[in-house]
């Protein structure tokens, strides 16, 4: 009988710098997977590096998910590490959120909004299926969110990629199980990372557009969002999760108890959660008068 220890499941995490894909790094590390953390990020994937637990196995790379060389280093970089073998999941984290109105937003912001969420997650699945689909075993995780089954006000083009992202990797799903590879979806509501910060960061640009009175209260739309979040390592359980199980689920949403707001919204009328989103947004007619604007209805009020 052969002694050969059976090799540690190599996990591919993208977007491994911070949040999500840190957490996510770190706990498979220490549940004995060989990940490979990659990011844009040299100096960030260093320190996670050194994070690692003494016996755990993290390996990183550099990895631009909307640049092709990029991509196209990484594989070569895995396949040394893999010895060839390659991957035995692919978790596709890599994304960011842009708010604004979708009218005022840039195309070339809007652009790149889709490059990096859905193109991206593309063109890294393109490129590590091969090695999976030749071996008849594999999985992917694509990390979505929750605003990828409902919108919420000023985040329509960040929604849109994770709608995306769920149509994509039902797709997937369909096209890739008879070659041994299961697709998991994880749906992430509200988490403590700087990933609210980073998409609330250029909202001022739109404080001289019909929104503007909307906007200036942004920071109490964020706060109203994050009021329920959980930390990331309530999502990386999700992930370990959905690449350890036998039969995983098609969906996991982090934290579960999420899946209770979807089943709350799917038996309410589209009007009434339409106006409870326009009021949570600031987005009546009342509210998007600007100040000046109030103060002449109130003087006209008085006149009559």
């Amino acid at each position: 009988m052969s002694t050969t220890a059976k090799p540690a499941q190599t996990v591919l995490i993208t977007g491994a710098t911070a949040g999500i894909g840190r957490a996510t790094a770190l706990h498979l590390a220490r549940a004995g997977y060989h990940v490979i953390a990659t990011g844009r990020r040299a100096a960030e994937l260093d320190k996670l590096r050194a994070e690692t637990p003494a016996g755990a196995r993290l390996d990183t790379a550099l990895l631009d998910v909307t640049s092709l060389a990029s991509i196209a280093a990484a594989v070569v970089e895995v396949d040394r590490l893999t010895g060839g073998r390659g991957l035995d999941a692919l978790v596709n984290n890599a994304g960011y959120g842009l708010v604004g109105p979708l009218t005022e937003i840039a195309d070339a912001d809007l652009r790149k909004q889709y490059d990096t969420n859905v193109f991206g997650v593309m063109a890294v699945t393109r490129a590590f299926v091969p090695r999976m689909r030749d071996r008849g075993r594999g999985r992917i995780v694509n990390v979505s969110s929750m605003g990828g089954k409902m919108t919420f006000p000023f985040m329509g083009a960040y929604n849109s990629t994770k709608y995306a992202v769920e149509s994509l990797s039902d797709a997937l799903r369909y096209e890739l199980r008879a070659f041994g590879i299961d697709v998991v979806l994880i749906e992430p509501g509200a988490i403590h990372t700087n990933f609210a910060e980073t998409s609330m960061a250029p909202v001022s640009e739109y404080a001289n557009t019909v929104y503007g009175a909307a906007i200036a209260r942004s920071e109490t739309l964020q706060k109203r969002m994050m009021s329920t979040a959980v930390g990331p390592q309530v999502v990386a359980r999700a992930i370990h999760k959905a690449i350890s199980r036998r039969r995983p689920a098609a969906r996991y949403v982090a934290p579960w108890y999420g899946s209770f707001v979807f089943a709350l919204l799917a038996v309410i009328p589209t009007r009434a959660t339409d106006a409870l989103f326009r009021r949570i947004g600031y987005l009546t007619p009342s509210a998007l008068r600007k100040p000046e604007q109030l103060t002449a209805a109130a003087s006209a009020s008085a006149r009559g």
